[in-house]
């Protein structure tokens, strides 16, 4: 294994993690209210370091930043800086995948596809950065901020699967017997497309939540989910789906666990850690006021379970996705 290989695949990695730190580090920002901590981009309040006191600004100051033709909001010091250390994560992570991207050339002549989809993801790193720009420019509005976090999943989609991919040399993989195969398969398409939905359900509470937060001036926590309404129920019954398939999904994998691969299964419980762990976070939120901290939390929770059941998908598919990597080790059942 070719050492520049190994540094792409150890780089990959670590900015797969970073960029589940910033979905994190957005959440906070969500579950505080700090989006608008700085009304402007890319500086806050026209400076490239934030000011830590009022008396740094102009008098006139909401006006001189007003957004969206709107005063902004008394200056709020744990606001600013919670968005400006977002903003700080989010251009640390845009130089990660900048140097994947260019540690993504040494397998160029092997196999492009890896090369070609890393610098694919840069670009819409890039968007990514611009999108955040227009967030803020438009005072927050929420199909935006929605947007912008389901393009942090696509990066870390495409990120895994090319860090999945230059692994085929080195990978000694499992087939899958062909009916449990397409068995598998099917129930976990199916999981899959109903975390989907399930995140965008969620997405759409977050915003209810954004909105009757405001309204309530962030007081009476206790009020906002029945202000918040049907989606929030909505969100909430649908999880027993999610959680009913993903069983029915365990036990078909556990059941043939003989003939699936150890890796495969490992992956299978950890996700069914996380599963647990989401659904525990999600009750905390509606029978505790929804905390603060929980937030940020619960969104993660849920990015994690969506990026490992990609994981388990490119594992039973791996002759697939691994089609054009040359000395693949593979052993059938």
């Amino acid at each position: 294994m070719k050492k520049s290989e190994k540094r792409f695949r150890n780089f990959g990695v670590i900015t797969i993690v970073s960029v589940y730190v910033l979905i994190l580090v957005g959440g906070i920002v969500r579950a505080t209210g700090s989006g608008m901590g700085c009304p402007d981009w890319p500086k806050c309040f026209g400076q490239w370091v934030p000011p830590t006191n009022e008396a740094e600004l102009p008098e006139n100051y909401k006006e001189v930043f007003k957004v969206a033709g709107k005063e902004i909001a008394d200056f709020n010091v744990i606001h600013t800086w919670t968005e400006y250390v977002n903003r700080l994560v989010g251009s640390l992570i845009g130089v990660f995948i900048l140097v994947t991207c260019i540690l993504s050339i040494s397998f160029y002549k092997k196999d492009k596809l890896i090369t070609v989809l890393s610098f694919i993801t840069f670009l819409i790193v890039l968007f990514q950065g611009w999108l955040g720009s227009v967030v803020v420019s438009t005072n927050l509005k929420p199909i935006l901020i929605t947007l912008h976090m389901l393009l942090a999943q696509v990066i870390v989609g495409i990120l895994l699967f090319v860090i999945f991919r230059s692994f085929g040399n080195v990978l000694s993989l499992k087939k899958l017997p062909e009916v449990t195969f397409k068995k598998v398969q099917f129930t976990l398409l199916i999981c899959i497309a109903l975390s989907v939905i399930q995140l965008m359900l969620g997405t759409q509470v977050r915003e209810g939540v954004d909105v009757v937060a405001k309204s309530f001036d962030y007081q009476q926590r206790n009020l906002w989910l029945e202000e918040i309404g049907a989606v929030f129920y909505t969100h909430r019954s649908f999880s027993l789906l999610v959680l009913a398939v993903h069983a029915y999904f365990f036990f078909m994998l556990f059941k043939s666990k003989e003939n699936v691969p150890s890796d495969t299964v490992k992956w299978a419980y950890f996700l069914g850690a996380i599963l647990l762990t989401e659904i525990l976070s999600g009750i905390g939120m509606a029978y505790f006021s929804i905390p603060n901290w929980l937030q940020p939390v619960h969104l993660l929770l849920g990015s994690l379970a969506l990026g490992v059941q990609f994981i388990l998908l490119l594992f039973i598919n791996f002759e697939k996705f691994l089609k054009k990597q040359k000395n693949l080790a593979m052993h059938t059942a």
